[in-house]
């Protein structure tokens, strides 16, 4: 068993006030993280801040902790914030607000959470009265800032956080919009998951040397997370879920879809069959995602059905399995999904529900997280491989499925090869053009394709003068 001394230490080595300290001591916290022990004493420095972690390893605390002794002395003007955080969904801003009320109740800063789906006029008062450290989604930012409500030319530290996400969810204009709002004397701390090159052209232009931090590979998953993969055959993924559920002994289980219809399609099916679900996704108003998050870390609600608006940075201690009832498009949202089990150390189950349409996508997550998914039988459908997934090409701008090519050249004096079918807009289209069967042709004529009205006429054909 460590020492528990030695863990204080480690803590109060990183240049922490001690009121900040008694207050991650009372959340029942000994020993930062590796992102936190590299990152907080850099912010407390002043300097601008390049971080590259994966989800789950603590980087919120990692810059609320060092802002909170910041901004310990000093005090906020009207409408006119200290600190910005832009976060892209309203969940993880909401979560960082939390953040700081728990590290900061030793200290008097004020706080204000502006996103979607809450009252403007609420929002306003709280800006009216002085904010220390201001957290916000992008479009909610920019529209109090219209209504002239928010000024940010006293801003000192900026927080740009998930900025992968961001450029995911098309914020990228909007940060770069509220950044040209700014002083541009400021400390800038910028973290992201992954660092694609759209991500460090932003960061290069936002930074002024920075410091980099980076903890892990970027994109890789926990090592405590049972990855599996089970393949199906045909169209009954509904099936395939109810069995792997009954079979796994979930505690509390997210299920990720990757369209936000099919989250309410897919929660009414497993109502029906008797499960314990409800749904998560940025299409409910703001009262109900909130209560539906309280309730499943309660433990009131025992599944969850969600879009990607849930697959990062929530914080959900005790989720005991991730179901991806969708494969997800981009390899990286996997990694971020399966991050919502198997976190602080405790072990999870990650399970994937795949066709052999997802072939292409599922290679994709295997070459990022650098090993195969373990494959997973199931008893009551049927299974597939990836030999089933025939081949495609594009044609006329959409993907159709062809036959593969013979094995062998044909043989001379082989009748030739019969040209596929049109399609069946096309085919409608041919036959309305053709003339009726009781008529003559139209005359050859040398306009091309176009013939004139008149030449179509009874009597329409052209005479000598």
């Amino acid at each position: 068993m460590r020492d528990n001394s030695t863990e204080r230490m480690a803590f109060q080595n990183l240049g922490l006030s001690d009121d900040t300290l008694k207050a991650v001591e009372d959340s029942g916290y000994t020993e930062p993280t590796p992102i936190q022990e590299q990152a907080i004493p850099v912010v407390l420095t002043g300097r601008d801040v390049l971080g590259c972690a994966q989800t789950g390893t603590g980087k919120t605390a990692g810059f609320t902790l060092p802002m909170i002794d910041m901004l310990a002395t000093g005090r906020a003007r009207a409408r006119m914030p200290r600190s910005l955080i832009l976060e892209p969904t309203r969940e993880l801003a909401a979560q960082v607000s939390e953040s700081f009320e728990r590290y900061g109740k030793y200290h008097r800063l004020t706080t204000a959470l502006l996103i979607g789906g809450e009252s403007f006029i609420d929002q306003e008062k709280a800006l009216g009265r002085g904010v220390d450290v201001l957290i916000a989604t992008p479009g909610r930012l920019i529209d109090l800032f219209e209504r002239g409500r928010v000024l940010l030319s006293d801003v000192k530290v900026l927080v740009i956080d998930e900025a992968d996400r961001m450029l995911d969810m098309g914020f990228i204009p909007d940060i770069e919009r509220i950044v040209g709002l700014l002083p541009r004397k400021r400390q800038t701390l910028f973290f992201s998951a992954t660092m694609p090159s759209e991500i460090r052209k932003l960061a290069d232009g936002f930074l002024t040397e920075p410091k980099e931090i980076a903890v892990d590979p970027p994109a890789s998953p926990a090592e405590t997370v049972d990855q599996q993969m089970a393949l199906v055959a045909g169209d009954d993924k509904r099936a395939a879920l109810r069995e792997i559920l009954r079979a796994e002994d979930i505690e509390n289980g997210l299920i990720f879809c990757n369209r936000k219809r099919d989250v309410d399609i897919l929660v009414k099916s497993l109502t029906k069959h008797g499960f314990d679900v409800s749904a998560l996704h940025g299409d409910m108003p703001q009262f109900r995602r909130t209560e539906t998050l309280d309730r499943f870390r309660s433990g009131e609600l025992r599944l969850l059905v969600a879009s990607d608006v849930a697959a990062r940075g929530l914080d959900i201690p005790r989720v005991s399995h991730v179901l991806n009832f969708d494969v997800p498009i981009h390899a990286e949202d996997y990694v971020h999904r399966i991050g919502r089990t198997g976190r602080a150390g405790r072990p999870g189950t990650a399970i994937t529900i795949a066709q052999p349409d997802d072939a292409l996508h599922t290679q994709k997550i295997e070459k990022l997280i650098g090993r195969d998914v373990p494959r997973r039988e199931l008893q009551t459908v049927e299974t597939a491989n990836w030999g089933d997934r025939p081949k495609r090409r594009r044609r006329n701008g959409r993907a159709a499925a062809v036959e593969a090519a013979p094995e062998t050249a044909p043989v001379p004096g082989d009748k030739p090869r019969r040209r596929s079918a049109p399609p069946a807009g096309q085919e409608r289209r041919r036959r309305a053009a053709a003339p009726p069967p009781d008529k003559a042709p139209a005359p050859d004529t040398a306009f091309g394709e176009h013939i004139p009205a008149f030449l179509l006429r009874p009597g329409g054909e052209a005479t000598s003068a």
